[in-house]
């Protein structure tokens, strides 16, 4: 079967007893103290692999996660201060997968590039074979190059169901050692199917490796009631204006700036929820675009500008875009200010809105019971990683009602 899915400035409050005194002559007066330093606050690392199942009939789950993967990464954005987040993807349990890795295929590697991700989600394809959760847990704990900062979140989801122990060459006692180990912690999501008996090896795997285990509705694509509003065009509409805010250089730069605009176009095209309900994805995905986990600094010279020591006069020429190499050196650096000032107003325009539609969806959501009897797949991952991420000592924002 299968599974088809900064913030923080530190603020700091002075309060200054003002009293009365004689004038003091200029001789007289004290030294000015000197301004503090304000330093920005790094944010701590999370990196998420996502392991499913897409051995069989699970088109749906596949299709919810298009849906939802948006919406899981701006739950992340609101950690404070926003943490450095990395993704990776691995499919499970297709007959078309080699044999001797267990039917396991690596999508793609831990990576900040969230279009690439969202890329290999749309690819995904169910096929029948056999699905071995030990071995693709184990791939991803020996394969990938997880953070080796201590302070960091490592996260494994592994989604799927039928027995949980069908692996009979590598054993999850010895996985879930492994995972404890390398700090990894391994959750499990089970999609029911009318197999219940078999929840409860998924939910032992997961208490195993210090995880949460959660059922879900592999069909349904969201929890909750998704309200359309009459924001949400003028939303997507400027996620897509920000693209004219990148400036690609280097050998990929163009070809990652084709991908941007083609997931925008495969968010615009993932099916709502519910007929008339929100686009969900495109809507998510401007958000997204908007927020601080949302970097392309191996491509885009406005986020790589961001770094410390940038210097635009080391870019090799060869590497600039036609319209940089059109302009004179000198006034490069304004250039690239001048994207980022429009990048900045656009985002700010999308926060507004943001801000507007939530206050109608929150009105629209109280006149609708939340169904808790199964979560759906956005509420898995952010109900998870948002208890995972406080325990690990990040700041995590109220949750959303």
């Amino acid at each position: 079967m299968a599974l088809s899915l900064r913030f923080a400035a530190l603020a700091t409050a002075v309060a200054l007893a003002v009293g009365v005194a004689l004038p003091l002559s200029a001789k007289d007066k004290p030294a000015a103290a000197p301004p503090a330093e304000v330093k920005a606050v790094e944010g701590k690392p999370i990196d998420l692999v996502i392991c499913l199942d897409v051995s069989g009939s699970m088109d749906g789950l596949i299709a919810s996660a298009k849906i939802q993967l948006w919406n899981v990464v701006n739950e992340l954005a609101r950690i404070k201060p926003t943490p450095n987040l990395r993704v990776a993807i691995y499919s499970y349990g297709a007959s078309k997968f080699d044999v001797k890795k267990g039917w396991v295929n690596k999508e793609v590697d831990l990576t900040e590039d969230l279009d690439e991700v969202y890329k290999v989600l749309n690819g995904l394809k169910t096929g029948g074979g056999d699905e071995l959760v030990a071995r693709v847990t184990k791939t991803a704990i020996d394969e990938q190059k997880w953070s080796t900062d201590k302070d960091a979140l490592k996260v494994i989801f592994v989604c799927g169901n039928e027995p949980v122990n069908q692996d009979k060459q590598v054993n999850l006692e010895d996985v879930a050692g492994a995972a404890k180990k390398a700090g990894i912690v391994v959750n499990t999501i089970y999609c029911k199917w009318g197999h219940d008996t078999e929840i409860a090896g998924w939910a032992e795997f997961s208490k195993q490796c210090g995880g949460k285990h959660v059922n879900i509705d592999q069909n349904r694509a969201t929890q909750q009631v998704v309200v359309k509003t009459e924001f949400d065009d003028q939303i997507i509409k400027l996620g897509e204006e920000l693209n004219k805010t990148y400036v690609v250089y280097g050998a990929d730069g163009k070809k990652k700036a084709d991908n941007q605009q083609l997931q925008d176009k495969n968010a615009a095209e993932a099916k709502p929820a519910a007929p008339g309900a929100a686009p969900t994805a495109a809507l998510e995905r401007s958000l997204t675009k908007a927020g601080g986990l949302y970097r392309n600094a191996t491509w885009d010279l406005v986020d790589k500008m961001k770094e410390k020591d940038f210097d635009i006069k080391k870019v090799k020429e060869e590497d600039l875009c036609d319209e940089l190499k059109k302009i004179k050196p000198e006034d490069r650096l304004a250039y690239l200010q001048k994207k980022a000032d429009e990048r900045a107003a656009l985002q700010k325009k999308i926060a507004e809105l943001s801000a507007a539609r939530q206050k109608k969806v929150d009105e629209e959501r109280a006149k609708t019971p939340k169904n808790e009897t199964e979560k759906a797949l956005d509420e898995a991952f952010k109900g998870v990683i948002r208890e995972q991420a406080k325990a690990k000592g990040f700041e995590v924002a109220p949750e959303k009602k």
